[in-house]
């Protein structure tokens, strides 16, 4: 089995698209859709291309909670709104469904078990520079030999005791210092992060016509690539420490 492994969309439609059209993944068996697909500007857009293709698997990640559940004590509570209200109670109830946790048998690799964060919650922070006890604490007693997660939306490929670690990154708000869409590829030769380059500051004005409310905040830096993987990392090891 080959798998294409494509995270943190955030609802920019131009970059997924630009990474459905890559012809590094036209051989994938199955695309695993790990989470945080819905939260942004064109949500039931992006949910709608993945569902038309008959290779995917979905997950939950922290975004896709937060517009199912409204929380109205959360942050980010106006902008699930927002989402939820044009993905429509039929596409909700799909994404409701969606499992934390997709585990398949991938050829050379073993068993590889695909997270949004960590395989017991989507909230964790974990980067290149966690410390590997801190990353081990987090992994728990998992038994697969590969663990595929995103969340911080940078790419990285490290290995914590027996277990394999791997961020295939954020296609459509990447912290890399440039705006292409990063994922990742699994299978008998090994893994791959990649990268598929598409016209960011055109799908920047698209995205900013809909009325999301976080365009700025969120889309701006990574699409105009002003976000480096040095800068993201030191701040989510902040964040994770509570400095």
């Amino acid at each position: 089995m080959t798998v294409a492994a494509l995270y943190d969309v955030h609802g920019n439609l131009p970059a997924l698209a630009a990474a459905l059209s890559d012809q590094r993944l036209a051989d994938a068996e199955v695309i695993v859709s790990g989470g945080d697909l819905v939260m942004g500007p064109l949500p039931a857009e992006c949910l709608d291309l993945l569902e038309a293709d008959g290779r995917v698997r979905f997950l939950s990640g922290n975004g896709d909670r937060e517009v199912c559940e409204l929380d109205e004590d959360g942050d980010l509570v106006d902008a699930a709104r927002w989402c939820s209200e044009r993905l429509g109670p039929e596409r909700l109830a799909r994404v409701e469904r969606w499992p934390s946790t997709v585990e398949l048998e991938v050829s050379g690799l073993g068993a590889v078990l695909f997270c949004h964060a960590t395989p017991t919650s989507d909230l964790p922070i974990l980067t290149a520079a966690t410390p590997a006890e801190d990353v081990a604490r987090n992994l728990g007693d998992v038994a697969a030999d590969v663990v595929v997660c995103g969340h911080t939306h940078v790419q990285y490929d490290r290995r914590v005791g027996r277990t394999r670690i791997v961020n295939a990154g954020s296609v459509g708000m990447p912290y890399e210092g440039s705006p292409a869409a990063r994922w990742a590829a699994l299978g008998a030769d090994g893994i791959e992060l990649l990268s598929t380059p598409y016209d960011s500051v055109a799908a920047l004005d698209t995205l900013s016509r809909t009325g999301f409310q976080l365009i700025e905040q969120w889309l701006e830096p990574p699409l105009l690539g002003r976000i480096t993987a040095a800068e993201a990392t030191d701040e989510f090891e902040r964040r994770r420490r509570g400095a």
